[in-house]
């Protein structure tokens, strides 16, 4: 006999993912009843919807600011949608504002790794390989060096960067969870960073 989740279990898993009524309740039917696997089932479900909404239009959205206390860090942040009703929604409101902090927080520089100029990024690169002790076969040097580039990725690029709110998941990761939940192609479209007396 299929398991018969209760209302509060299916408003509560509704409450923590945005996720739908009927999502929901699948989710713990097919879970047996257990919240954490129904949980991640449904974000998982998320990340691949994210993946097949890639290649849509996003050209609603916000542009949020956040200003960190004492008013010596402020950040401007555009994060693009499909539509105004996803714009206008509090978890669409409330994970633009979570990236504005995290920019404000940590040294952001790009948005994704497509954004790194090719010059840098093989600028980049050629330090990395400096570091890399001598007398290692080419192959063991590349892929010292291609670990070593993801770590520079982790640092500098939004995307890949560790969410502040909760290391265990990237900011990317955390962008296609969103995706999965509210079903539109969302996208960091650019920042700004303002440190008071810096140029």
């Amino acid at each position: 006999m299929s398991y018969k989740p209760s209302a509060e279990e299916i408003k509560r898993l509704r409450d923590d993912t945005g996720a739908g009524m009927l999502d929901c309740r699948a989710a713990l039917q097919h879970a047996g009843g257990s919240y954490d696997a129904a949980k991640k089932n449904l974000v998982d479900q998320g990340m691949s919807r994210a993946a097949k909404k890639a290649e849509r239009a996003a050209n609603e959205g916000l542009i949020d600011s956040y200003i960190h206390v004492g008013g010596k860090i402020g950040v401007l942040v555009e994060v693009n949608c499909e539509t105004d009703f996803v714009a206008r929604s509090d978890r669409f409101k409330s994970m633009v504002r979570d990236l504005a902090m995290h920019i404000a927080a940590m040294p952001v520089h790009y948005v994704s790794r497509e954004a790194v100029p090719a010059g840098e990024l093989e600028a980049v690169r050629a330090e990395l390989g400096k570091t890399v002790p001598e007398g290692k076969p080419p192959n063991v040097v590349e892929k010292i060096v291609e670990g070593k580039l993801n770590k520079w990725f982790e640092e500098n690029v939004l995307l890949d960067m560790p969410f502040i709110k909760n290391d265990e998941q990237t900011v990317g990761e955390l962008i296609g969870s969103v995706v999965g939940v509210l079903g539109e192609k969302i996208q960091v479209r650019r920042f700004a960073k303002f440190a008071l007396g810096e140029g």
